[in-house]
């Protein structure tokens, strides 16, 4: 019994074995068939874009890490938010058109939308009541075309862009990257036509030459002699391949394929643009930093710097003209200050308050200690050592500066490509609403941003008749209350009333008591942050606008010109009138990428000739 079962036990084994083996080879050549394919080695060439492939895979690494430093970089806002303000019949609202409000640091530049309007005449409206939030932005809801995609992916990195855009370079080199796009997708086809080898031949040189060449250079001005020869015989190459019957298919499959490589490795170049761009303008320059740094070496190396008694007493004189500024930059403190009093009739009156940090305040008490503007005095703060009443004190030295927004206007009209026009609304930062604690033997004090240029005598500002009212400010109707009503969140705001500029504002500090607009401004502030996930400065825009309902005493426009810092259509003759030119936006005039046909206006001022600065290679 035993042989038998193992006569019969064997063959079974070596077919069940043979069945294994030609199954797991057809799964073998199931995988390199395809495979071989793909990687275009059925014809002995690289398949088109191959290279491009891989580098679109690196792309998309640095693609995710250029997203994490961009949520990073980006504004604080976490939550998105859809709605449509025109619920009623306004024809006011509807003819202004839509607007898009996106919070963002004072120097930084903005990364999604916050809110979104859209008119009601748009066929995609989508309606939602103000009150409910909506976590995730839907893409392409504004609008589908390229500018306004741009601009709600990348911000005002977009409005730069388009400002500065150049003629474009290197045609030449273009054109071979053209050229060689074409080739590669017919060279597959042509390689399988035997009876043309010569061509097949012909069309792999010539890509293997634009390969070499575009490999070695990028710019027209290093291409080698006889290039022009080499493209004509490249286009008469292409134009036999043209003319021969070929699997169209594959061409046009070819060709889309390496239109969408180039677009998404577009995409990706124009994401780190707009990073490197976000972080130029949010981060100080290296020259500043070594600015603060050595002066603040300085100081320590210095004997004590005393401070005249009789200085002091005009610190906190009610009868002088004190003038406030929040600043960590000393260039652009030093230029306000500067500004102001060469355009003084007067200037012994004069009292200049810098409320700064703690890591720039010896480096700003030695410089205005270095030198004299005039007869003005100059009051240097460190707003940590402020003796203040005030639930949350740390977290309120961290926000000294004011807050800027972004509110961006789409007109209605009828044409399908609508451009976007953005504004920069700046509002008081938290630090502001303890002006009457900071100051309290002050009546009245004039409050500047550091991003302006006094061109006129301000003199005229201390007579006014408010009226009641505590904060004179140029006020910027192209945005009412009512248009922000989801935003603000409250129900009781005045529609028609205007929202208004920070930069240039003359503040009863005696009414601002009365009221008791701080305790105001306080509660307002923890009402949101409980109703609302947000942080501090999320709530700045809300908080601010509500707080001044009623109380803003409108300034003449000429007072001061807003728009230096984004807009570079000002008119040069609202330039040259304006009392006050307001640097509002992300190109800041001491940075590189600020907007030169202004510079000239701020650096006038500057005190060019210090021995730091020239160490510091300081030079905006």
């Amino acid at each position: 019994m035993k042989s038998s079962s193992s006569s019969y036990t064997l063959p079974a084994k070596r077919g069940w074995r043979g069945l294994v083996v030609a199954v797991l080879g057809l799964v073998i050549l199931s995988m390199l068939v395809p495979l071989v394919f793909l990687l275009g080695l059925h014809n002995g060439f690289h398949s088109p874009g191959d290279l491009i492939k891989d580098q679109s895979l690196d792309s998309a690494d640095q693609s995710a890490h250029v997203d994490d430093l961009m949520r990073i970089l980006g504004p604080s806002l976490s939550k998105d938010v859809i709605g449509d303000f025109f619920n009623e019949a306004d024809n006011e609202t509807v003819a202004r058109g839509a607007m898009q409000v996106i919070a963002e640091p004072k120097k930084g530049l903005p990364a999604h939308p916050v809110i979104v309007l859209r008119p009601l005449h748009d066929t995609n409206i989508i309606r939602v009541d103000s009150s409910v939030e909506v976590t995730e932005y839907v893409k392409g809801v504004i609008d589908d075309t390229s500018e306004k995609s741009c601009q709600l992916e990348f911000g005002s990195y977009c409005l730069w862009r388009e400002e500065n855009k150049e003629e474009m370079k290197d045609s030449i080199v273009k054109k071979l990257k053209d050229q060689l796009f074409v080739a590669r997708a017919y060279y597959p086809s042509i390689a399988k036509l035997a009876a043309h080898d010569k061509l097949s031949r012909e069309l792999k040189q010539n890509i293997q030459e634009f390969e070499r060449i575009l490999s070695e250079t990028t710019a027209d001005a290093d291409l080698p002699p006889q290039i022009k020869k080499k493209l004509q015989k490249m286009g008469a190459a292409i134009a036999k391949a043209k003319s021969f019957p070929v699997d169209c298919n594959y061409v046009d499959k070819k060709l889309r394929q390496i239109l969408d490589l180039t677009e998404d490795e577009a995409h990706f170049h124009m994401k780190q643009s707009a990073f490197l761009y976000q972080l130029a303008v949010q981060t100080m320059p290296k020259s500043l930093h070594c600015l603060s740094m050595r002066l603040t070496l300085e100081y320590f190396r210095s004997p004590s710097l005393h401070q005249d008694l009789l200085l002091a007493e005009k610190y906190f004189n009610p009868e002088l003209h004190h003038y406030v500024i929040f600043s960590k930059n000393i260039l652009a403190s030093s230029v306000v200050i500067n500004s102001t009093v060469m355009n003084a009739k007067e200037t012994g009156n004069q009292v200049f308050h810098v409320l700064t940090d703690a890591h720039n305040y010896f480096a700003m008490k030695l410089w205005f200690f270095r030198y004299t503007y005039k007869e003005a005095t100059i009051h240097v703060l460190n707003v940590e050592d402020l003796n203040v009443d005030y639930h949350d004190k740390s977290t309120l030295l961290r926000l000294s500066l004011p807050e800027e927004f972004i509110i961006s206007f789409r007109g209605v009209s009828k044409s399908p490509v609508t451009r976007l026009r953005t504004e920069y609304i700046s509002v008081f930062g938290h630090l502001h609403f303890l002006l009457p604690e900071i100051f309290p033997s002050l009546k009245k004090v004039v409050v500047f941003d550091d991003d302006v240029v006094v061109q006129q005598d301000l003199s005229p500002l201390w007579s006014l008749d408010m009226e009641g009212k505590v904060n004179g400010a140029v006020q910027f109707c192209a945005a009412r209350l009512g248009q922000l009503k989801s935003y603000l969140g409250e129900n009781s705001i005045d529609r028609n009333s205007c929202a208004w500029m920070s930069g240039l504002n003359i503040v009863d500090l005696v009414r601002w008591r009365e009221l008791n607009l701080t305790g105001t401004y306080q509660r307002l502030l923890q009402e949101q942050l409980n109703m609302r996930e947000a942080s501090l400065r999320d709530v700045a825009l809300r908080a601010s606008m509500v707080v001044f309902q009623d109380m803003i005493y409108a300034l003449d426009g000429t007072w001061a010109l807003s728009g230096l810092g984004h807009d570079h259509r000002i008119d040069a003759q609202a330039v040259k009138r304006a009392a006050v030119l307001h640097y509002n936006g992300n190109m800041k005039p001491w940075l590189e990428l600020g907007i030169p046909k202004y510079k000239g206006h701020w650096k006038k001022f500057l005190n060019l000739g210090d021995q730091f600065m020239s160490e510091c290679n300081v030079n905006p």
